[in-house]
This record gives structure tokens, C-alpha cells and sequence, in this order.
């Protein structure tokens, strides 16, 4: 019962990132329709900036600020430079998934020209070796920080969504761009928010995984395919479900690995979005999206 506890405390700790993840690619699927494949790739540029900041001898405040304006300034500006002008010229849903695997691979040659091919360790002011006891239970300060920063981001999406006037303009925009824009809510300035504050979720991501990982030009593609996997699970027009799907594959893959083989626990994933997609297509809380004509 106790490795039970510890396994699930460690699986919960990974989940909250995963979540972080699913929640900006479902924020950004709800409001436009489109699967960001440059998700990973953004915060990945985030964080190795956050690595020259703190290389530099900045504080990690400064440099967690900074990596978040600038992934959040490379989201809003491949929307309007990109994908705003795709849809003016009539592009599909496929042709602007297409941009955005464009983008990713932009990215990737951005920071293998910039820092390099080659792993480096992220600077990092919280320990993963200095640990606190409770019952049974180890935590380090590391999967504690980790936790919290995927509560703290979960909940600052939850109130910008749910209790604020611009969440209620991104919730109507998600229903139906038409009526919204007929209502006066300027919908692209709101979808840019959303790519945004997508974005800025994933850079979080980063930033709490970089120091249990080798920061490197792709040390984000797992955490990006977990948390689509995430997505795919809970439902891709599911906030609430994003943050679901990302825990419970955490807790899974956590227990995988302990009970079952390591080896087995990447394939876990996958297998159970299968099972589940089988039995509901939409996902565990996601409902069947009806395009509005």
C-alpha cells in the first residue's frame, strides 16, 4: 500500500505537467479548430531561453517571466502572421495543421542553430534530491514544485475562462465565430489570446520538466505526445477533460512502470486512447462537436 501511494503521488506530480500540455492544445483546438503540432516546439524555445537568462546570472522570476512573454509572443504571433492570413486566402483545417508543423520544425532549426545539438542541464533553484517525508510518502521539492505548478496553472485558465469578460468573449468564440463577431466581440484579438495563454501553459510545462530531463532541441516531443495523449483521452474540446485524461495517464504510466515493466510504460498511453476512443469516441468528458452552418 505504501509503494501504491508513492507511485500515485509520483504519477499525479507528471500528470499535473501532462496537463499543462492538453489544457493549451485544447484551448487552442476549442477556439479555432486546429492541432497545434508546434505546441512542444514553442515551449522548447521558451525554455531554452530561460536557460541563457539564467546562465546569465538572472533571477529565476525574471527568466520564468521572460520565457512565458516569449512563448507567448511567438503563439500570437504565428496567428496573425500565419494563420490569419492562411484563412484569408481560404486555407483548410488541414492546411493550417500543415503551417503549424511548419512552424514546429521552423523552431527546431532555430534552437539547434542558436544552442546547439548538444544536451545541457537547466539551472534550476529548486532541488530534486532534498526531500520531505509524509506518512509514507517521500516528495522532493522538485515533484512538490511540479504539482503546484500545474494546479496554479489549471486554476489561472479556469478563472480566465470561467470569471472574466474576455473568458466569456473565448467561450462564445469557441461556440460559433459567426455569432460572436455578429455580437461585436473581436474574435481575433480573442483567438490570439487563446494561442497565447496556450502557450504560455506549455512553457510552464517546460520549465518544471527541463530539470528532471537534459534540456535539448527535443526534449519536449514525449511530454507533447503525452499530453495530446492527455487530450485525446479526456476529450479535445474538454477543458475539465484535459486535466482529467493528464492525470489519470500519469497515475497509469506511474504504476506501469512499477508493477509492469518501464519498458511497457510509453506504449501505455496509446493503448488506453485506444480502449477508450473505442468506447466513446469523444473521449471521457468531451461531447460531439456540431459544426454550426
Amino acid at each position: 500500500m505504501d509503494k501504491l501511494l508513492q507511485y500515485g503521488f509520483t504519477g499525479l506530480s507528471a500528470g499535473s505537467l501532462y496537463a499543462l500540455v492538453a489544457l493549451g492544445i485544447v484551448l487552442i483546438y476549442r477556439s479555432t479548430r486546429v492541432l497545434n503540432f508546434a505546441h512542444g516546439d514553442i515551449a522548447t524555445l521558451a525554455t531554452f531561453v530561460a536557460f541563457s537568462m539564467l546562465t546569465s546570472q538572472y533571477s529565476f522570476p525574471v527568466a520564468l517571466g521572460g520565457s512565458l512573454l516569449v512563448g507567448s509572443a511567438v503563439g500570437v504571433a504565428f496567428y496573425f502572421g500565419v494563420l490569419v492570413k492562411a484563412q484569408r486566402q481560404g486555407a483548410n483545417l488541414l492546411g493550417m495543421v500543415i503551417l503549424t508543423l511548419g512552424l514546429a520544425l521552423i523552431i527546431q532549426g532555430v534552437v539547434v542553430w542558436t544552442w546547439g545539438a548538444e544536451p545541457v542541464s537547466l539551472p534550476f533553484p529548486i532541488s530534486d534530491t532534498k526531500t520531505y517525508q509524509v506518512g509514507p510518502v517521500v516528495m522532493s521539492q522538485l515533484s512538490l514544485a511540479t504539482l503546484a505548478a500545474g494546479l496554479v496553472g489549471s486554476l489561472l485558465l479556469y478563472l480566465l475562462v470561467q470569471k472574466t469578460r474576455l473568458g466569456l468573449a473565448m467561450r462564445a468564440t469557441s461556440e460559433n465565430v459567426m455569432a460572436a463577431q455578429t455580437l461585436g466581440i473581436p474574435t481575433r484579438l480573442v483567438l490570439s489570446v487563446s494561442w497565447g495563454a496556450a502557450s504560455a501553459l506549455g512553457v510552464v510545462a517546460g520549465i518544471f520538466l527541463a530539470p528532471a530531463l537534459l534540456l535539448d532541441p527535443f526534449f519536449m516531443l514525449d511530454p507533447f505526445l503525452k499530453g495530446f495523449a492527455a487530450a485525446v483521452l479526456g476529450g479535445l474540446n474538454s477543458l475539465p477533460g484535459a486535466v482529467v485524461g493528464a492525470l489519470i495517464l500519469g497515475v497509469a504510466e506511474s504504476l506501469t512502470g512499477a508493477y509492469l515493466t518501464i519498458q511497457f510504460k510509453n506504449t501505455l498511453a496509446f493503448l488506453i486512447i485506444i480502449v477508450v476512443l473505442l468506447i466513446r469516441p469523444e473521449g471521457l468528458l468531451g461531447k460531439e462537436f456540431k459544426e454550426r452552418v
